[in-house]
């Protein structure tokens, strides 16, 4: 049993608003004049009564954000803790044109944590790259205006988009906008198959054009879309700790991930939101060694999963690949 840790892993489906930590949090807030919210869980592992209690939850965090400083600050830190967690490679996703819009300054919150990233890359070595969501219960004009964006500042690290929220609300009104992220060469990845069922995953996958499935664990309640999805190669984000804490899985050792990766799909391991469900991504790796007997050669065909699902340039998959091969090798600890 190899330490996870060190294990080379690629982060694909993580929220930068919830990855911020408590002790930030509260300094923030303090500094903006805003009561921080206590953590859910008392910091341990949370649970929360559906979706919407989480997104209420979740809303509370992002208002204390206001500042630059603040975006800059917890991007930078988002880097130093995925360093120490073993992640070379993270695609993390920002809600950019939601705080631009609460703040009244549009490219602000964007500008900040690019900085902080590059900052974070340069301190810590972690490559990265930016996914902006939309919430699907928003307007279409803010989806276009996050596509804006998106397009930009392609330059600067920003290599997609997506719509997340609830899936209740149809991916439809969105089309146009997907067609134009597209068009522009904007990588997609929807948000689908968590709350809702296989009607979610194949608006995702037809008019919504996904490359991949945010969590995607109810494709199984269809067998013939299950078909569809390994036959296209659609990787899954899939975030264990966060299915259960949002109720979406009983517990973990009910979580479908095994039935998944017997069925042929291509799994990733991620953790969505880690600061607010109390995880990271080496602790997710751990749980399923201990809840499903992954043994390490199962645990590092997950991190290579994770890597080939990537969007990152091939040298840097290449680099990961290698990276992982060197871990496994390395003789277990007697």
């Amino acid at each position: 049993m190899r330490d996870l840790t060190l294990l080379p892993k690629a982060h694909l489906h993580v929220h930068l608003e919830s990855t911020v930590r408590w002790a930030t949090l509260r300094e923030i807030a303090r500094d903006n004049g805003i009561e921080v919210p206590a953590p859910p869980g008392g910091g341990g592992p949370a649970a929360f009564a559906g979706f919407r209690a989480f997104a209420d939850y979740n809303a509370l965090v992002r208002e204390c954000l206001r500042r630059p400083e603040d975006f800059t600050r917890i991007a930078r830190e988002f880097c130093a803790d995925e360093a120490a967690q073993g992640t070379r490679y993270a695609e993390v996703t920002f809600t950019a044109a939601s705080h631009g819009d609460r703040l009244g300054m549009p490219e602000m919150p964007l500008e900040a944590v690019l900085l902080g990233l590059e900052e974070g890359r340069a301190a810590y070595g972690i490559e990265y790259r930016v996914l902006l969501d939309h919430s699907r219960r928003r307007s279409v004009e803010r989806a276009r205006r996050t596509l804006g964006l998106a397009v930009r500042y392609a330059g600067e690290g920003v290599i997609g988009m997506g719509m997340a929220g609830e899936e209740a609300h149809p991916l439809a009104p969105f089309t146009r906008v997907v067609d134009e992220a597209a068009d522009h060469g904007v990588h997609l990845v929807h948000h689908a198959g968590e709350a809702c069922g296989p009607a979610s995953i194949r608006e995702a996958i037809g008019p919504g054009r996904t490359e991949r499935l945010g969590h995607g664990i109810r494709v199984l309640d269809d067998p013939g879309l299950v078909a569809e999805v390994r036959e296209r190669g659609i990787p899954l984000e899939v975030c264990p700790s966060s299915n259960v804490a949002l109720g979406f899985a009983d517990s973990l050792e009910a979580h479908p991930l095994p039935r998944l990766r017997a069925a042929g799909l291509a799994v990733t391991v991620n953790t969505d939101v880690p600061a607010i469900v109390g995880t990271t991504l080496t602790r997710e790796y751990a749980l399923l060694r201990d809840a499903f007997g992954y043994d390490d050669a199962v645990l590092a065909g997950l991190a290579r999963a994770g890597a080939d699902a990537s969007f990152a340039p091939a040298p840097v998959r290449e680099q990961l690949h290698r990276a992982i091969d060197s871990w496994l090798a390395q003789p277990a600890p007697a």
